[in-house]
C-alpha cells in the first residue's frame, strides 16, 4: 500500500538548501506546490516587479525540484481553499511549510489548523522568542538587537535531500505561462534581465560575492556610485537564500557586524507587523494622524513627478529612474529619496510606500512598512518628523556624481562641481526640469505640519 504524501506549501521559501519544511515532508512522498493567492487584503497584492520575479524564480525552482525527482505543482486561487481542496485529490495527510508572518498568511495558517505542520527558517531566530522581559515583542530596534544575541549565533543550515519521492499519482498543474507574471507591452523589465537572475543557484552564487567584499560594506554601502551593497535583498524576500546561510557564510571575515544588523532588522521588522499587522496602513504612533498631508492637483502632480524622477534633484531623479529600470534602488538613495517625497513634498508616507510595493522586486510587507515609518517619523521606532534629509547635501556627501550620471543621462556631461544641483551651478540643460520645491521652503512648510500634528 503506498504511503500518504505530504503536501509542501512553498510561499517566501524558494530554495532547496536549509528548507526544514522540505526535509520533514521529505519522510514520505511529498506534492511541492505554489499557489498564487491574489485574494490577498487591502492593496498587497503582489506588485508587478515581485510578478517578475516570482515567474523566474519558480521556473529555476521547478528546475531544481525536477533533478530530485520531484516537479512544482501550481494552483491559482485563495490559499487555504486550494490546499484543503489539494488535499482531498492527492489524499495527502499533512501540509509542511515554514512559518511567515504577513497578517494575510498568519490567517491563512490559522485556518488551516491541524493539518498543516509549521517550521523555522526564514529567520535567524523566531521572532516570537525574542521578546521583552515582559513577553511582549521589542518595539525598538536597538534593544531587539540586544536581546536576540541570547538567540545567536543561529542553528547551522541544513542540507537538502538527495532525492524526493514522487505520489502514487501527481495532481495537475497549471503552467506559468497561464499566470501571465511577465509584463507584455510595453515590456518595461529589460532593465531587470540585465541586472538579475532570480533564482536559488543565483542567490548563492551573490552570497559568494558578497562575502568576498564584505569587510568593505560598512563604508561602501552608503556610496551610490560604488557597488557596494549586497544586492541579497531579493533573494532573501523570496527566501531563496536563507538568513542563516548568510550568516555562516560571513564568519569567514570577522568585519561584519553592520551587514549581520541589516539581517537581523529583517526579523525585527517581521516581529512589528506581527503585533501591528495593519503596520503599512497606520501610523505608529496616532499623533501624526492629525499630520495635514498636501492633497489635489498640485500635490498628485508632485507625486507624479517623484514616480518618475523629475523633481529636479538628481539625487532623487536618479534613485526613481533606477527603481523603475531595475526594479532596486540603492539603500542610501532609498532614504533619501522617501525623506523628499515625506518631507520635502508633505505627501503621505502611504503613497511612497505602495509605490516601492508595486515596483521593488524585494518588496517585504514588514521592511517596507517600517522602513517608510522610519523614515516619516511616524512609525513605533523612528527618526523625529523634524529631522529632514537636505538630499543636495547627501548627494555631494556620499559622491554620487557617477551615479546621477548613469541614471539621468541629461546630465551626464556636468562637471562634479555642478552635477549635484545643476541650478546653482547656472548649468541646467533645457530637457531637465527645475527644482519642483526649495529646499528651505519644503524644510519650512514640513517643520509647520510636524508642529500642527503635535497640537
Amino acid at each position: 500500500m503506498n504511503a500518504a504524501p505530504s503536501i509542501l506549501w512553498f510561499r517566501q521559501d524558494l530554495r532547496l538548501h536549509d528548507q526544514p519544511a522540505l526535509l520533514a515532508a521529505a519522510a514520505g512522498p511529498v506534492i511541492p506546490v505554489y499557489i498564487l493567492d491574489d485574494d490577498t487584503p487591502g492593496d498587497w497584492r503582489m506588485g508587478a516587479a515581485q510578478r517578475w520575479w516570482l515567474h523566474h524564480s519558480l521556473t529555476a525552482l521547478a528546475g531544481d525540484l525536477e533533478a530530485l525527482g520531484s516537479r512544482l505543482i501550481l494552483r491559482r486561487g485563495p490559499a487555504v481553499k486550494t490546499l484543503q481542496a489539494l488535499m482531498k485529490e492527492s489524499g495527502a495527510e499533512a501540509i509542511h511549510a515554514i512559518r511567515h508572518y504577513e497578517p494575510w498568511w498568519r490567517a491563512a495558517e490559522e485556518e488551516l489548523g491541524e493539518a498543516l505542520c509549521l517550521h523555522d527558517g526564514n529567520h535567524l531566530a523566531r521572532p516570537e522568542l525574542v521578546t521583552t522581559g515582559g513577553g511582549k515583542p521589542f518595539r525598538i530596534y536597538s534593544a531587539f538587537w540586544k536581546g536576540l544575541q541570547g538567540h545567536l549565533p543561529p542553528e547551522h543550515p541544513l542540507d537538502p535531500p538527495e532525492a524526493l519521492t514522487a505520489p502514487a499519482h501527481w495532481p495537475k498543474s497549471e503552467t506559468l505561462a497561464d499566470w501571465a507574471l511577465l509584463p507584455t507591452k510595453p515590456d518595461w523589465s529589460t532593465g531587470f534581465d540585465a541586472d538579475w537572475t532570480p533564482g536559488e543557484a543565483a542567490g548563492r552564487e551573490r552570497i559568494a560575492d558578497f562575502v568576498a567584499k564584505a569587510t568593505a560594506y560598512d563604508t561602501a554601502r552608503n556610496m551610490p556610485s560604488e557597488e557596494g551593497s549586497s544586492r541579497l535583498s531579493p533573494h532573501l524576500h523570496f527566501g531563496e537564500v536563507s538568513p542563516r546561510a548568510v550568516w555562516y557564510a560571513l564568519d569567514r571575515h570577522a568585519d561584519t557586524e553592520t551587514f549581520r544588523k541589516e539581517l537581523a532588522w529583517r526579523d525585527f521588522t517581521d516581529g512589528v507587523v506581527m503585533a501591528l499587522p495593519d503596520y503599512a496602513d497606520r501610523n505608529g504612533r496616532e499623533a501624526f494622524d492629525r499630520l495635514p498631508w498636501r492633497k489635489g492637483k498640485e500635490a498628485d502632480a508632485d507625486l507624479k513627478a517623484w514616480q518618475t524622477g523629475r523633481t529636479g534633484y538628481p539625487i532623487v531623479d536618479a534613485g526613481m529612474r533606477q527603481l523603475w529600470t531595475t526594479g532596486w534602488m540603492h539603500n542610501r538613495v532609498r532614504m533619501i529619496a522617501a525623506s523628499f517625497l515625506i518631507k520635502h513634498l508633505l505627501i503621505d508616507w502611504r503613497e511612497g510606500e505602495r509605490w516601492f510595493w508595486d515596483c521593488l522586486v524585494d518588496a517585504d510587507y514588514g521592511n517596507n512598512s517600517v522602513n517608510w515609518q522610519w523614515v516619516a517619523g511616524t512609525g513605533i521606532d523612528a527618526n523625529m518628523f523634524g529631522r529632514i534629509m537636505a538630499p543636495l547635501t547627501q548627494s555631494e556627501k556620499f559622491d554620487a556624481g557617477d551615479y546621477i550620471r548613469e541614471w539621468v543621462p541629461e546630465l551626464r556631461h556636468l562637471p562634479d562641481a555642478a552635477i549635484h544641483d545643476p541650478d546653482v551651478a547656472g548649468c541646467r540643460p533645457k530637457g531637465y526640469p527645475a527644482k519642483i520645491i526649495g529646499h528651505r521652503e519644503g524644510r519650512e512648510r514640513a517643520l509647520a505640519a510636524g508642529k500642527a500634528a503635535r497640537g
